[in-house]
């Protein structure tokens, strides 16, 4: 019986779900322009069916605070009642039921995000147990992994002690950074002095904002972005509307991307075929999962747009992006977190790792690396 027919089997059915809310502390300061981060956490579904085997998948959770009680409650009693029992080699059939039925609930609660987040790791974890089956990575199984490496950026320096992340960044091997603003003029241009003066001429500086600034205070910020050489701007403005940006552009012909805060692949359909958006930024822990970035990402193949893949968050995320990459050839770099992370690399057994400024992409069953019991265990918020 072919795996990918669609067909019955036995034992295939989802017989049980199991939501892990994982916790960790961090202390070297990591903030956005809109609230600090003094903790990681993720919320984590694993999906069991009849004959044993286990799919993971990621759903973000970093803010705010009460995020994982809500996705508790969005996964326990909304979502897994419709996954319950399906069989679990129909990931398009149960994705698609999960979308009709909730996001007309969504638009009334006026909560788009959450319910994506939510589907987004049934998704993930559909497309592990597809992978396991088969015994091959997620990539092979989905119908072909074009590549065996990515290149990666180092993200999240600043606001505090931006200069000696750059160079640790640097002796890592990373070639291009990300710097976080929207701290005020005279603060994202001194972090962004001393980065560029920690890494040389030669290195890739691109900049997230975060949805600080109006049109106008962007527009202020451009000759500072010129001085230092910025390659694209990340979430520029607040609200991230498509018409500002694409004044924004107009005014400054600066190199926009987006794509964190978009949910389902009609939501990207314009931000793609929009020549200010340089590079969309779909999350597979928050955007429907690897079935709707995959078409986004067919979507900017479409109209020569860069997919640089958001990624803030943990083990499962990580892995599911990396797949992502080894599928897709419209994705053309990652983005790689520097920042203390407690719920990525010590969760995985032999955890990818960039060298030179790329990473490897694992090719074994499914995710492409296994989750170590015994950290998960460690990191699990007890009731």
């Amino acid at each position: 019986m072919n795996l990918l027919d669609g067909s019955p089997r036995a034992g295939a059915r989802i017989a049980e779900a199991r939501v892990r809310i994982l916790r960790g502390q961090v202390t070297d300061g990591i903030a956005m322009s809109f609230a600090p981060l003094a903790r990681r956490t993720t919320v984590l579904l694993e999906l069991r069916t009849e004959d044993g085997r286990v799919g993971r998948g990621e759903s973000w959770a970093n803010f705010p605070s009460w995020a994982p009680a809500e996705r508790l409650a969005t996964l326990q009693q909304g979502v897994l009642p419709l996954v319950l029992g399906a069989d679990a080699s129909e990931i398009g059939e149960v994705a698609g039921r999960l979308i009709e039925r909730l996001e007309p609930l969504a638009r009334q609660w006026g909560a788009p995000g959450p319910i994506w987040q939510a589907i987004s790791a049934v998704d993930v974890a559909l497309w592990d147990l597809r992978a396991q089956e088969a015994g091959l990575s997620i990539a092979a199984c989905a119908g072909g992994r074009l590549r065996d490496e990515i290149p990666v950026y180092a993200s999240s320096l600043g606001p505090e002690g931006a200069a000696g992340q750059a160079r640790r960044a640097a002796a890592a091997g990373f070639r291009a950074v990300k710097v976080k603003l929207g701290f005020g003029r005279d603060r994202d241009a001194a972090n962004l002095a001393e980065v560029r003066t920690a890494l040389g001429p030669e290195a890739e500086i691109s900049v997230d904002a975060n949805q600080a600034w109006t049109v106008g205070e962007a527009t202020a910020m451009a000759p500072i972005l010129a001085e230092f050489g910025v390659a694209w701007v990340e979430e520029p403005l607040r609200g991230n509307d498509l018409g500002d940006l694409e004044t924004l552009h107009r005014r400054t012909g600066w190199r926009i991307a987006t794509g964190e805060n978009l949910y389902g692949r009609r939501a990207f359909a314009r931000f793609t075929a929009s020549p200010a958006i340089a590079v969309i930024q779909p999350d597979v822990t928050k955007m429907g999962g690897l079935s709707e970035a995959l078409e986004v990402c067919r979507m900017a193949e479409a109209h020569d747009t860069a997919v640089a893949p958001h990624l803030y968050g943990g083990a499962a995320g990580l892995l599911a992006t990396l797949q992502l990459a080894a599928m897709s050839p419209a994705v053309t770099v990652v983005e790689y977190d520097v920042r203390e992370n407690p719920l990525r690399d010590p969760l995985i057994v032999d955890p990818p790792v960039p060298v030179a400024g790329r990473i490897a992409i694992p090719d074994g069953p499914g995710l492409g690396r296994e989750l170590a019991p015994e950290a998960l265990e460690i990191c699990e918020e007890q009731p």
